[in-house]
């Protein structure tokens, strides 16, 4: 098979299609308890984020998903421990002081029994939950959060700077507590402890509104805020479509997303897109906003996203199927049960591989080994 093109400027892949593909795998995570199958996910997107991330501060931010997956992982962990867990089991590991609780608290128990089988539904709970967020990760490793604000609809611009602003404050946090800590090694100083922290906070906080005093100059000389002359009835239009499609795309989101809206979630998420993006395209008549050479969404952004959208396909239609092999997606905990590496499932997964042959690689990107 044909290595990917070293990316360039005019071939780089745009990146909606690496938010797409990453949904597309949170989706087939949010299908499956099955600790292998997630386990397979997680080392799907850890692969494509190792072969085609890039030097730059975003794509430090997949390590810090990684840390908060193990985060909430334990908290589950020891919340299931100290809280007890609604699933029933017999195989007791230790039995915790409990705390006498008052009659208004019924239902909440600190301490307690601790079993076998609450412990394993935790675990897959958890593990769901954490590749999720690993998913997440992955995106705002691969996307570059500057081409990803060019390239969204005039009426979404303003929300766009928000959230782009957001997502790139915690890598940009990261590489400053980096970047003061390694200056603080080289010039003899401790770097660890209350001390360093608080010696690096400051500094860090410095910077974090240095950088949003420039930005907001940036916008200003931009002409940020700046919209056209529109009728009252064309801006009415545009907020009922844009807000009832909104609505409707994550009410058809969290449709596909449970089991129990698997017949209403898609038509719903189609009327939601469809009228989300009537109001985006009546919304984007008030931007007066020019694009320097935006990116182009070409055939390998398009193999990209159905990699991921085949992968989140494959496994909601597999969980929809009544079959025993579908039962592997949720494995028991009561009575427990080892998990089965069901094999359609995982080679739907593997779709998600696709990425790492057909995304252009980028120039400082590791070659796998």
């Amino acid at each position: 098979m044909p290595s990917p093109p070293q990316a360039t400027r005019s071939n780089a892949l745009h990146p909606g299609a690496w938010w797409l593909w990453a949904l597309g795998l949170g989706t087939a995570a949010s299908r499956t308890t099955n600790p292998l199958l997630l386990t397979l996910l997680i080392a799907v997107a850890g692969y494509v984020v190792a072969t085609h991330r890039t030097a730059s501060p975003w794509s430090r931010s997949y390590t810090a998903f990684v840390k908060l997956a193990l985060a909430v992982l334990a908290i589950r962990l020891v919340f299931a421990v100290f809280l007890g867990s609604p699933i029933p089991g017999t195989h007791t590991l230790v039995t915790l002081p409990e705390l006498p609780l008052p009659d208004w608290a019924q239902g909440i128990r600190i301490g307690g029994r601790v079993t076998a089988e609450g412990l394993v539904f935790a675990l897959y709970d958890g593990l769901k939950l954490a590749t999720l967020l690993i998913c997440v990760g992955a995106a705002n490793a691969l996307a570059n959060p500057a081409r990803l604000l060019k390239s969204l609809p005039g009426a979404l611009y303003e929300a766009g700077v928000a959230v782009v602003v957001a997502l790139t404050f915690a890598p940009n946090l990261i590489a400053d507590v980096q970047r003061l800590r390694a200056a603080r090694r080289l010039r003899g100083r401790p770097d660890r402890g209350i001390r360093g922290l608080l010696q690096v906070g400051l500094p860090v906080l410095e910077g974090a509104l240095e950088r949003s005093v420039a930005l907001a100059a940036a916008m200003d000389a931009r002409g940020y805020g700046r919209t056209a002359e529109v009728s009252p009835t064309v801006r009415r239009t545009t907020a009922v479509l844009t807000l009832g499609g909104l609505v409707g795309v994550c009410a058809g989101t969290y449709g596909l997303l449970t089991a129990e809206g698997g017949t209403y979630g898609l038509p719903v998420l189609l009327v939601g897109l469809g009228a989300a993006l009537a109001g985006l395209w009546l919304g984007g008549r008030r931007s007066l906003r020019t694009r320097y050479r935006p990116d182009a969404w070409g055939a390998r952004a398009w193999l990209v996203a159905a990699s991921g959208a085949g992968a989140a396909a494959l496994l909601i239609l597999y969980a929809a199927y009544d079959s025993p092999g579908s039962a592997a997606l949720h494995p028991g905990v009561v009575p427990l049960t080892s998990p089965t590496f069901p094999l359609w499932p995982a080679a739907a997964i593997l779709l998600g591989l696709a990425p790492s042959f057909i995304a252009p690689t980028p120039p400082t990107a590791k070659e796998p080994s």
